[in-house]
């Protein structure tokens, strides 16, 4: 019986040896820009120079337009997979975090 709270599609066949295969190949691609992702972010958090900040911004968005066309692929072939959350889940974070707008200033104007 499948897993009713999982979501992904069917996934596409590769072949199960010792050599890299697409899967790990895009896999790999995915992670690393993961890590750019994060790593640009810090860089810009951090950079000074109004035209190297310009620069970096540019490239950080070309960076997290390609992680997420790698993850819309692995997706679509089935090699990366979701849980739907529980309405019960859903619902116990969202009132865990409302509670935190009432420690900030002006917090009770925070939609």
């Amino acid at each position: 019986m499948p897993n009713q709270n999982k979501v992904q599609n069917p996934e596409s066949p590769v072949a199960k040896t010792p050599q890299m295969n697409d899967r790990d190949f895009i896999n790999d691609m995915l992670a690393t820009e993961k890590y750019f992702c994060n790593s640009l972010s810090v860089a810009l958090h951090e950079m000074s120079n109004q035209a190297l900040f310009q620069d970096i911004f540019s490239v950080s968005k070309e960076n997290q337009e390609m992680q997420r066309e790698l993850y819309n692929l692995m997706f679509e072939k089935g090699w990366y997979g979701l849980e739907k959350a529980q309405t019960a889940s859903l619902s116990q974070s969202y009132q865990q975090f409302s509670g935190y707008k009432s420690q900030f200033p002006y917090g009770s104007n925070i939609q």
